[in-house]
């Protein structure tokens, strides 16, 4: 009887770690989850009230309902077996968008309405040389989705009925110039949305990190009679070169993220390539500063994902080669964790090999 116990327990083991992780095992803060998947895992969002989803290689969708306890499979996006589903974006247990990124058409929005047992195809990418990157909503109906420069100029498409239909920004401002710039679609994250609404993305490659920011100069009234008509006819971007590591395709902004007044905002990235160098990884913004500066004292590597942790009031950082943690606005950051992480949406992180994990705010470095 030991023996069979024994040897059930050892399978169990097997088990869980040749599915994501070994359930409960830890990693600095982050306790992990048993995902049921090999994928590797870059969209991940948190919805709230135990509601998460989660999306990776392979056509790969996640949901959970009870905070992670279980995580159930996906049914497969028709079409998506050979897909890399970067970003996911979710309203509550059952609606879901989940967006691939590929070249041309392997660029797709796929949509569910009952808990990712069906999935429709709601948008195919309309550039044969494009490449989406990030998609945020603001809200319930308005969201912006982003894909790298298609004749000179970023792609960005908005949708005010919650993805069902698109059209495309074009807006002035949103011209890569001569620079070979793109948006990195490394955790659906290079895309911010501000308080009002309106699109932020941070850029990547030789061309330099480069910060669009957009405005709109529609009068509120107009806004809210005609919200189409403003982002089609009064929107506008500037841009400014942000404190990061450049200079390289495999460096820049990974990764935008702002606290709940947009107040202050961090920005992350680095150097894929060279994932331990810590210069040029972070920067910060604070509305009071009205300017970026680099991190005093950066994370511990290249970060592909921010995100504000309002219960603790502090800024999480994770990539490649682990996570970070900064309690003074972004200015120093110290090292939470050495693990393989790729896209954070609090409590939840993502890494390859279906890795998903979940914040233990007792964990937290103080």
């Amino acid at each position: 009887m030991n023996s069979r116990r024994l040897f059930a327990l050892a399978f169990l083991i097997l088990l869980a770690s040749a599915y994501g992780q070994t359930l409960h095992q830890t990693s600095g803060p982050w306790v992990m989850e048993k995902s049921g998947t090999r994928a590797g895992l870059r969209g991940i969002h948190a919805v709230g009230g135990g509601v998460g989803w989660a999306s990776g290689t392979n056509g790969t969708a996640l949901r959970t309902e009870d905070g992670g306890y279980e995580w159930q499979s996906c049914a497969m996006p028709p079409g998506a077996e050979m897909l890399d589903l970067r970003g996911i974006w979710a309203w509550d247990e059952n609606t879901a968008i989940a967006m691939s990124s590929g070249p041309g058409d392997q660029s797709r929005l796929y949509r569910t309405t009952d808990g990712c047992s069906h999935w429709t195809l709601l948008y195919t990418n309309p550039d044969k040389d494009g490449f989406w990157d990030a998609i945020a909503f603001h809200g319930k109906a308005r969201g912006f989705l982003l894909g790298d420069p298609v004749g000179g100029r970023f792609a960005l498409f908005f949708t005010l009925n919650r993805g069902m239909t698109w059209e495309r920004v074009n807006a002035p401002g949103l011209e890569a110039g001569a620079a070979r710039i793109g948006a990195f679609a490394a955790s659906n994250s290079a895309l911010l949305l501000d308080g009002s609404g309106l699109p932020w993305f941070g850029t990547s490659g030789p061309g330099g990190p480069w910060l669009y920011t957009g405005g709109m100069s529609c009068s509120m009234a107009h806004a809210q009679t005609d919200p189409a008509g403003c982002l089609r006819s009064a929107m506008a971007f500037s841009r400014e070169e942000l404190p990061l590591a450049g200079d390289a395709a495999s460096a820049g902004i990974f990764s935008l993220g702002a606290d709940a007044g947009m107040v202050d905002a961090v920005a992350v990235g680095g150097d894929y390539g060279k994932a331990a160098q810590t210069a040029g990884s972070a920067a910060r913004w604070r509305s009071q500063m009205g300017q970026w500066a680099r991190a005093a004292q950066p994370p511990h590597g290249y970060r592909s994902a921010v995100a504000w942790d309002a219960a603790a009031g502090a800024w999480i950082a994770v990539g490649t080669n682990g996570s970070d943690i900064s309690y003074d606005d972004g200015r120093t950051w110290q090292t939470l964790d050495n693990g393989n992480w790729n896209a954070l949406s609090l409590p939840w992180v993502v890494g390859p090999n279906g890795q998903i994990a979940k914040l233990d705010p007792d964990r937290l470095k103080r």
